[in-house]
C-alpha cells in the first residue's frame, strides 16, 4: 500500500488495479482494512481505527483514493462528493483511437445492467438512466495510443468507461466496454491522477496526485506529459 497523503483527519492512498476498496462477493481484503491495520501499527492505536470511505473506484483502475480518519472529515467529505464542482477529480485514460476533437464535454444518460455489472450509454433521457457529464482532453499519443485527461462532473457507475465507449474510444485492458484484450494482472489503463479540495477541517486547499502504475506505456506518458 502506497500512501501519498496524510494528516490527522484524512489519509489518500494510490490504489493499485488489483485492490478493492470495500469488502465484496470476492472475500478479498479490502484497501479500507489495509489502511486501518496502517494507522493501528504506526500509531500504536489500541483497539479498533476508525477508517471511513468516501468513495470508490472499480477493481481495475488505479490511483488515488480518499479515505477520512475522523467522523467529522466522513461526514463532510461524503456532503462534498455529493455537491457538484467541491472536489475536483482528474483521471488519465489510455484509449486505443485519436478522439475526433482534441477536447470535448460528453453529455450521456447511463443505464446501469447490475446482472453484467456494465453501464450503457445514450444520447437521450431513457427509463431508469441517470446524467452524466465529463470533460476530456487529448494531452498526447504514443506510435499506437492516446494518453486523454479527464475532468468528471457527475460521478456515476463506470462513466468514463461507458462515455467513452460510447464515442467509439477503447480504453487499453477493458474487455468489459470492448478493448480486444485484456492486460497483464487484469487491470485497465484508467488512473485517478489527482483530486483536489477544500480539507474539510482545516479548508486549506489540498491537491494529490498519483503516481501512473510501473508499467512501460503508463511510465512513457507521465515522464512525456506531467506538469
Amino acid at each position: 500500500m502506497q500512501v501519498i497523503y496524510e494528516d490527522n483527519h484524512i489519509i489518500a492512498v494510490n490504489k493499485t488495479c488489483s485492490e478493492i476498496v470495500q469488502g465484496d462477493k470476492t472475500g478479498d481484503s479490502p484497501l479500507s482494512e489495509t489502511v486501518k491495520a496502517y494507522i493501528k501499527e504506526k500509531y500504536q492505536k489500541p483497539g479498533n481505527v476508525f477508517v471511513g470511505v468516501t468513495h470508490r473506484l472499480d477493481r481495475p483502475t488505479s490511483g488515488v483514493v480518499l479515505f477520512a480518519r475522523t467522523s467529522k472529515a466522513l461526514a463532510r467529505l461524503n456532503e462534498m462528493f455529493k455537491e457538484k464542482d467541491t472536489i475536483q477529480k482528474t483521471y488519465w485514460a489510455v484509449v486505443d483511437q485519436k478522439p475526433s476533437k482534441t477536447e470535448d464535454t460528453l453529455q450521456h444518460w447511463l443505464v446501469r445492467n447490475t446482472q453484467q455489472n456494465k453501464s450503457y450509454a445514450y444520447a437521450k433521457e431513457v427509463p431508469e438512466s441517470q446524467e452524466a457529464s465529463l470533460t476530456y482532453r487529448l494531452l498526447g499519443s504514443s506510435d499506437k495510443y492516446h494518453l486523454l485527461e479527464i475532468k468528471l462532473h457527475t460521478g456515476r457507475h463506470h462513466q468514463i468507461r461507458a462515455q467513452l465507449a460510447a464515442i467509439g474510444l477503447k480504453i487499453k485492458g477493458d474487455m468489459k466496454y470492448s478493448f480486444p484484450r485484456s492486460n497483464p494482472g487484469g487491470g485497465i489503463h484508467l488512473h485517478a491522477r489527482k483530486v483536489e479540495f477544500e480539507h474539510p477541517v482545516s479548508k486549506e486547499h489540498i491537491s494529490i496526485i498519483a503516481k501512473v502504475p510501473d508499467e512501460a506505456l503508463w511510465k512513457y506518458f507521465e515522464e512525456k506529459f506531467s506538469k
